[in-house]
Protein backbone atom coordinates (compact mmCIF):
# COMPACT_ATOMS: atom_id res chain seq x y z
CA UNK A 1 0.00 0.00 0.00
CA UNK A 2 1.33 3.40 -0.92
CA UNK A 3 2.04 5.65 2.03
CA UNK A 4 -0.68 8.16 2.80
CA UNK A 5 0.17 11.59 1.48
CA UNK A 6 -0.16 14.51 3.86
CA UNK A 7 -3.04 16.87 3.07
CA UNK A 8 -2.05 19.87 0.95
CA UNK A 9 -1.63 23.21 2.64
CA UNK A 10 -4.89 25.09 2.61
CA UNK A 11 -4.68 28.84 2.39
CA UNK A 12 -6.90 30.69 4.84
CA UNK A 13 -10.15 31.82 3.34
CA UNK A 14 -10.33 35.37 2.13
CA UNK A 15 -12.38 37.43 4.60
CA UNK A 16 -15.72 38.80 3.45
CA UNK A 17 -17.59 41.88 4.60
CA UNK A 18 -19.64 39.65 6.95
CA UNK A 19 -16.49 38.27 8.60
CA UNK A 20 -15.62 39.77 12.02
CA UNK A 21 -12.02 40.00 10.80
CA UNK A 22 -13.17 42.30 8.02
CA UNK A 23 -14.93 44.58 10.48
CA UNK A 24 -11.85 44.76 12.69
CA UNK A 25 -9.67 45.45 9.64
CA UNK A 26 -11.96 48.28 8.56
CA UNK A 27 -11.57 49.82 12.00
CA UNK A 28 -7.79 49.48 11.67
CA UNK A 29 -7.80 51.21 8.29
CA UNK A 30 -10.03 53.98 9.63
CA UNK A 31 -7.50 54.50 12.41
CA UNK A 32 -4.53 54.54 10.04
CA UNK A 33 -5.89 57.35 7.90
CA UNK A 34 -7.94 59.08 10.56
CA UNK A 35 -5.74 62.16 10.47
CA UNK A 36 -6.31 62.45 6.74
CA UNK A 37 -10.06 61.88 6.85
CA UNK A 38 -10.48 64.39 9.65
CA UNK A 39 -8.40 66.96 7.79
CA UNK A 40 -10.27 66.50 4.50
CA UNK A 41 -13.68 65.91 6.05
CA UNK A 42 -14.45 62.71 4.14
CA UNK A 43 -14.97 58.97 4.70
CA UNK A 44 -11.80 57.79 2.95
CA UNK A 45 -8.52 59.73 2.76
CA UNK A 46 -8.36 59.37 -1.02
CA UNK A 47 -7.85 62.67 -2.85
CA UNK A 48 -8.56 63.07 -6.54
CA UNK A 49 -5.58 64.38 -8.47
CA UNK A 50 -6.23 67.70 -10.20
CA UNK A 51 -6.20 66.87 -13.92
CA UNK A 52 -6.85 69.76 -16.31
CA UNK A 53 -10.01 69.23 -18.44
CA UNK A 54 -10.71 66.01 -16.50
CA UNK A 55 -11.15 67.13 -12.88
CA UNK A 56 -14.28 69.17 -13.42
CA UNK A 57 -17.59 69.24 -11.53
CA UNK A 58 -18.90 65.81 -12.53
CA UNK A 59 -15.76 63.85 -11.63
CA UNK A 60 -15.06 65.93 -8.52
CA UNK A 61 -18.59 65.51 -7.19
CA UNK A 62 -18.54 61.78 -7.94
CA UNK A 63 -15.31 61.32 -5.94
CA UNK A 64 -16.67 63.25 -2.97
CA UNK A 65 -20.06 61.51 -3.09
CA UNK A 66 -18.29 58.13 -3.05
CA UNK A 67 -16.48 59.01 0.17
CA UNK A 68 -13.25 60.42 -1.26
CA UNK A 69 -12.15 64.02 -1.69
CA UNK A 70 -12.56 65.55 -5.13
CA UNK A 71 -10.36 68.43 -6.30
CA UNK A 72 -11.24 70.85 -9.10
CA UNK A 73 -8.36 71.56 -11.49
CA UNK A 74 -8.51 75.30 -12.09
CA UNK A 75 -5.70 75.32 -14.64
CA UNK A 76 -6.03 78.38 -16.86
CA UNK A 77 -9.63 79.21 -15.84
CA UNK A 78 -10.58 82.82 -15.28
CA UNK A 79 -12.06 83.80 -11.91
CA UNK A 80 -15.52 83.81 -13.48
CA UNK A 81 -15.06 80.33 -14.94
CA UNK A 82 -13.80 78.99 -11.63
CA UNK A 83 -16.74 80.52 -9.75
CA UNK A 84 -19.13 78.75 -12.14
CA UNK A 85 -17.27 75.43 -11.76
CA UNK A 86 -17.37 75.63 -7.97
CA UNK A 87 -21.09 76.45 -8.03
CA UNK A 88 -21.69 73.58 -10.44
CA UNK A 89 -19.85 71.18 -8.15
CA UNK A 90 -21.76 72.38 -5.09
CA UNK A 91 -24.99 71.67 -6.97
CA UNK A 92 -23.92 68.04 -7.41
CA UNK A 93 -22.59 67.29 -3.91
CA UNK A 94 -22.96 68.49 -0.36
CA UNK A 95 -19.68 66.79 0.56
CA UNK A 96 -16.33 68.53 0.97
CA UNK A 97 -14.05 69.11 -2.01
CA UNK A 98 -11.06 71.28 -2.84
CA UNK A 99 -9.69 73.48 -5.62
CA UNK A 100 -6.21 73.23 -7.15
CA UNK A 101 -4.69 76.57 -8.22
CA UNK A 102 -1.48 77.08 -10.19
CA UNK A 103 0.85 79.50 -8.42
CA UNK A 104 1.97 81.03 -11.74
CA UNK A 105 -1.58 82.03 -12.72
CA UNK A 106 -1.61 85.80 -13.34
CA UNK A 107 -4.90 86.15 -11.42
CA UNK A 108 -3.96 83.96 -8.47
CA UNK A 109 -5.18 86.44 -5.86
CA UNK A 110 -8.58 86.73 -7.55
CA UNK A 111 -8.87 82.94 -7.81
CA UNK A 112 -8.17 82.57 -4.10
CA UNK A 113 -10.85 85.18 -3.37
CA UNK A 114 -13.35 83.24 -5.53
CA UNK A 115 -12.61 80.07 -3.53
CA UNK A 116 -12.91 81.65 -0.11
CA UNK A 117 -16.09 83.56 -1.03
CA UNK A 118 -17.61 80.25 -2.16
CA UNK A 119 -16.54 78.71 1.17
CA UNK A 120 -14.24 76.13 -0.39
CA UNK A 121 -12.58 74.57 2.62
CA UNK A 122 -9.33 73.38 1.04
CA UNK A 123 -7.11 75.09 -1.52
CA UNK A 124 -4.19 73.30 -3.19
CA UNK A 125 -1.42 75.58 -4.44
CA UNK A 126 0.62 73.73 -7.08
CA UNK A 127 3.26 74.42 -9.71
CA UNK A 128 5.84 76.06 -7.46
CA UNK A 129 6.49 77.37 -3.97
CA UNK A 130 3.36 79.27 -2.87
CA UNK A 131 4.01 83.03 -2.63
CA UNK A 132 3.74 84.47 0.85
CA UNK A 133 0.83 86.71 -0.15
CA UNK A 134 -1.11 83.74 -1.49
CA UNK A 135 -0.51 81.75 1.69
CA UNK A 136 -1.79 84.63 3.81
CA UNK A 137 -4.83 85.11 1.56
CA UNK A 138 -5.79 81.43 1.82
CA UNK A 139 -5.40 81.41 5.61
CA UNK A 140 -7.16 84.76 6.07
CA UNK A 141 -10.05 83.48 3.97
CA UNK A 142 -10.51 80.54 6.31
CA UNK A 143 -9.43 77.74 3.96
CA UNK A 144 -6.85 75.05 4.65
CA UNK A 145 -3.73 75.19 2.48
CA UNK A 146 -2.32 72.07 0.80
CA UNK A 147 1.07 72.32 -0.94
CA UNK A 148 3.33 69.97 -2.92
CA UNK A 149 6.70 69.07 -1.40
CA UNK A 150 9.28 67.61 -3.83
CA UNK A 151 12.02 67.28 -1.18
CA UNK A 152 12.43 67.19 2.61
CA UNK A 153 14.04 70.62 2.85
CA UNK A 154 11.11 72.15 0.96
CA UNK A 155 8.62 70.17 3.02
CA UNK A 156 10.00 71.72 6.19
CA UNK A 157 9.97 75.17 4.61
CA UNK A 158 6.35 74.81 3.51
CA UNK A 159 5.27 73.74 6.98
CA UNK A 160 7.04 76.74 8.51
CA UNK A 161 5.40 79.07 5.99
CA UNK A 162 1.90 77.90 6.89
CA UNK A 163 0.95 74.83 4.84
CA UNK A 164 -1.73 72.82 6.64
CA UNK A 165 -0.96 69.62 4.71
CA UNK A 166 1.50 68.34 2.11
CA UNK A 167 1.34 66.13 -0.96
CA UNK A 168 4.50 64.26 -1.95
CA UNK A 169 4.18 63.17 -5.58
CA UNK A 170 6.61 60.78 -7.19
CA UNK A 171 7.79 60.78 -10.78
CA UNK A 172 5.49 57.80 -11.50
CA UNK A 173 2.59 60.29 -11.70
CA UNK A 174 1.03 61.56 -14.90
CA UNK A 175 1.35 65.11 -16.19
CA UNK A 176 4.10 67.42 -14.95
CA UNK A 177 6.50 65.45 -12.79
CA UNK A 178 9.61 65.82 -10.68
CA UNK A 179 12.72 63.63 -10.90
CA UNK A 180 12.25 61.46 -7.77
CA UNK A 181 10.07 58.38 -7.31
CA UNK A 182 7.44 58.16 -4.57
CA UNK A 183 9.30 55.22 -3.03
CA UNK A 184 12.28 57.48 -2.33
CA UNK A 185 10.28 60.60 -1.42
CA UNK A 186 8.27 58.64 1.14
CA UNK A 187 11.41 57.34 2.83
CA UNK A 188 12.94 60.80 2.82
CA UNK A 189 9.94 62.77 4.05
CA UNK A 190 7.42 60.66 5.97
CA UNK A 191 9.63 59.87 9.00
CA UNK A 192 10.46 63.54 9.49
CA UNK A 193 7.23 65.48 8.89
CA UNK A 194 4.77 64.97 11.72
CA UNK A 195 3.41 68.49 12.18
CA UNK A 196 0.89 68.23 9.32
CA UNK A 197 -0.83 65.45 7.36
CA UNK A 198 1.15 64.15 4.37
CA UNK A 199 -0.60 62.57 1.38
CA UNK A 200 1.30 60.34 -1.04
CA UNK A 201 0.83 60.38 -4.83
CA UNK A 202 2.33 58.94 -7.99
CA UNK A 203 1.80 55.49 -9.48
CA UNK A 204 -0.81 54.44 -6.92
CA UNK A 205 -3.52 52.10 -8.15
CA UNK A 206 -4.16 49.48 -5.47
CA UNK A 207 -5.11 49.48 -1.81
CA UNK A 208 -2.21 47.31 -0.69
CA UNK A 209 0.31 49.94 -1.81
CA UNK A 210 -1.62 52.76 -0.16
CA UNK A 211 -1.80 50.73 3.06
CA UNK A 212 1.99 50.37 3.08
CA UNK A 213 2.44 54.14 2.89
CA UNK A 214 -0.16 54.69 5.62
CA UNK A 215 1.85 52.37 7.84
CA UNK A 216 4.95 54.44 7.03
CA UNK A 217 3.19 57.53 8.35
CA UNK A 218 1.18 58.93 5.44
CA UNK A 219 -2.27 60.29 6.23
CA UNK A 220 -3.83 59.39 2.89
CA UNK A 221 -3.23 59.17 -0.85
CA UNK A 222 -3.93 61.09 -4.04
CA UNK A 223 -4.92 59.27 -7.23
CA UNK A 224 -5.45 60.63 -10.72
CA UNK A 225 -4.94 58.01 -13.42
CA UNK A 226 -7.39 55.47 -11.92
CA UNK A 227 -10.09 58.15 -11.93
CA UNK A 228 -9.40 59.65 -15.38
CA UNK A 229 -11.11 56.80 -17.24
CA UNK A 230 -14.03 56.43 -14.83
CA UNK A 231 -17.60 56.41 -16.11
CA UNK A 232 -18.24 59.82 -14.57
CA UNK A 233 -15.21 61.33 -16.32
CA UNK A 234 -16.11 63.62 -19.24
CA UNK A 235 -13.00 62.51 -21.12
CA UNK A 236 -13.56 61.25 -24.67
CA UNK A 237 -14.26 57.52 -25.17
CA UNK A 238 -11.04 57.25 -27.23
CA UNK A 239 -9.10 58.77 -24.32
CA UNK A 240 -10.55 56.20 -21.94
CA UNK A 241 -9.86 53.33 -24.33
CA UNK A 242 -6.25 54.46 -24.61
CA UNK A 243 -5.94 54.14 -20.84
CA UNK A 244 -7.57 50.71 -20.77
CA UNK A 245 -5.26 49.38 -23.51
CA UNK A 246 -2.06 50.87 -22.06
CA UNK A 247 0.61 49.27 -19.91
CA UNK A 248 2.84 50.97 -17.36
CA UNK A 249 5.75 51.10 -19.83
CA UNK A 250 3.61 53.11 -22.27
CA UNK A 251 3.47 56.10 -19.91
CA UNK A 252 6.79 57.85 -20.45
CA UNK A 253 8.12 61.33 -19.63
CA UNK A 254 8.72 63.81 -22.45
CA UNK A 255 12.31 63.94 -23.69
CA UNK A 256 14.50 67.05 -23.77
CA UNK A 257 16.71 67.08 -26.87
CA UNK A 258 18.99 70.05 -26.11
CA UNK A 259 19.85 71.37 -22.65
CA UNK A 260 19.90 74.90 -24.06
CA UNK A 261 16.13 74.60 -24.50
CA UNK A 262 14.70 73.14 -21.26
CA UNK A 263 11.59 70.97 -21.44
CA UNK A 264 9.52 70.43 -18.31
CA UNK A 265 9.05 66.65 -18.01
CA UNK A 266 5.47 65.53 -18.63
CA UNK A 267 4.49 61.87 -18.32
CA UNK A 268 1.97 60.60 -20.86
CA UNK A 269 1.25 57.78 -23.27
CA UNK A 270 3.74 57.61 -26.13
CA UNK A 271 2.05 58.41 -29.45
CA UNK A 272 2.72 60.13 -32.76
CA UNK A 273 2.61 63.47 -30.99
CA UNK A 274 5.51 62.60 -28.69
CA UNK A 275 7.55 61.42 -31.67
CA UNK A 276 6.80 64.62 -33.56
CA UNK A 277 7.82 66.65 -30.51
CA UNK A 278 11.35 65.27 -30.79
CA UNK A 279 11.40 66.14 -34.50
CA UNK A 280 10.07 69.62 -33.69
CA UNK A 281 12.81 70.18 -31.13
CA UNK A 282 15.48 69.10 -33.61
CA UNK A 283 14.09 71.34 -36.36
CA UNK A 284 13.81 74.31 -34.01
CA UNK A 285 17.36 73.79 -32.73
CA UNK A 286 18.64 73.69 -36.31
CA UNK A 287 16.86 76.94 -37.13
CA UNK A 288 18.41 78.54 -34.04
CA UNK A 289 21.88 77.37 -35.03
CA UNK A 290 21.32 78.70 -38.55
CA UNK A 291 20.49 82.12 -37.11
CA UNK A 292 16.83 82.03 -38.18
CA UNK A 293 15.57 82.22 -34.59
CA UNK A 294 16.79 83.88 -31.43
CA UNK A 295 17.21 81.69 -28.35
CA UNK A 296 14.05 83.15 -26.87
CA UNK A 297 12.08 82.56 -30.08
CA UNK A 298 13.31 78.97 -30.28
CA UNK A 299 12.37 78.30 -26.66
CA UNK A 300 8.89 79.72 -27.25
CA UNK A 301 8.37 77.59 -30.36
CA UNK A 302 9.27 74.46 -28.40
CA UNK A 303 6.98 75.39 -25.52
CA UNK A 304 4.08 76.14 -27.85
CA UNK A 305 4.20 72.73 -29.54
CA UNK A 306 1.83 71.21 -26.98
CA UNK A 307 -0.51 74.23 -26.75
CA UNK A 308 -4.05 72.87 -26.71
CA UNK A 309 -2.82 69.29 -27.04
CA UNK A 310 -4.27 68.12 -23.72
CA UNK A 311 -7.73 69.41 -24.61
CA UNK A 312 -7.49 67.75 -28.01
CA UNK A 313 -6.84 64.41 -26.33
CA UNK A 314 -9.27 64.64 -23.41
CA UNK A 315 -12.21 66.43 -25.04
CA UNK A 316 -11.82 65.79 -28.77
CA UNK A 317 -10.37 62.28 -28.54
CA UNK A 318 -7.20 62.93 -30.54
CA UNK A 319 -5.08 60.29 -28.84
CA UNK A 320 -2.61 60.09 -31.73
CA UNK A 321 -1.37 63.67 -31.72
CA UNK A 322 -2.83 65.08 -28.51
CA UNK A 323 -1.21 64.93 -25.08
CA UNK A 324 -2.49 61.82 -23.31
CA UNK A 325 -1.18 62.51 -19.82
CA UNK A 326 -1.14 59.35 -17.70
CA UNK A 327 0.75 57.94 -14.75
CA UNK A 328 2.46 54.56 -14.65
CA UNK A 329 -0.54 53.14 -12.78
CA UNK A 330 -2.35 53.25 -16.14
CA UNK A 331 -1.67 49.53 -16.50
CA UNK A 332 -4.09 48.99 -13.61
CA UNK A 333 -6.91 50.66 -15.52
CA UNK A 334 -8.53 47.60 -17.09
CA UNK A 335 -12.14 48.71 -17.55
CA UNK A 336 -14.40 51.73 -17.34
CA UNK A 337 -15.61 51.61 -13.73
CA UNK A 338 -17.67 54.03 -11.69
CA UNK A 339 -15.85 56.14 -9.12
CA UNK A 340 -17.69 54.29 -6.35
CA UNK A 341 -16.48 50.94 -7.73
CA UNK A 342 -12.88 52.17 -7.92
CA UNK A 343 -12.87 53.49 -4.37
CA UNK A 344 -14.64 50.38 -3.04
CA UNK A 345 -12.07 48.18 -4.78
CA UNK A 346 -9.09 50.12 -3.39
CA UNK A 347 -10.47 50.22 0.15
CA UNK A 348 -11.36 46.53 -0.05
CA UNK A 349 -7.81 45.61 -1.07
CA UNK A 350 -6.34 47.43 1.92
CA UNK A 351 -8.89 45.95 4.32
CA UNK A 352 -8.28 42.42 2.97
CA UNK A 353 -4.57 42.67 3.80
CA UNK A 354 -5.29 43.82 7.35
CA UNK A 355 -7.92 41.09 7.80
CA UNK A 356 -5.60 38.33 6.58
CA UNK A 357 -2.99 39.33 9.14
CA UNK A 358 -5.40 38.46 11.92
CA UNK A 359 -6.40 35.14 10.34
Amino acid sequence: MAPEMPPPDIAPAQPTSADPRYERAQVQLDRLWQRGTQFLGCRYALMGGAMTWVSERHLVAAISNAGGFGVIACGAMTPGQLAAEIAGTQALTDKSFGVNLITMHPQLDDLIRVCTEARVGHIVLAGGIPPGGAVRAVKHGGAKLIAFAPALVLAKRLVRSGADALVIEGSEAGGHIGPVSLTVLAQEILPHIREVPVFVAGGLGRGEAILAYLEMGASGAQLGTRFAAAKESISHPKFKRAFIRAQARDAMPSVQLDERFPVIPVRGLVNEGTKRFLEHQAHTRDRFQAGELSKEQAQLEIEQFWAGALRRAVIEGDVEYGSVMAGQSVGMVTSEQTIAEIIEEIVGQAVAVLAMRSA
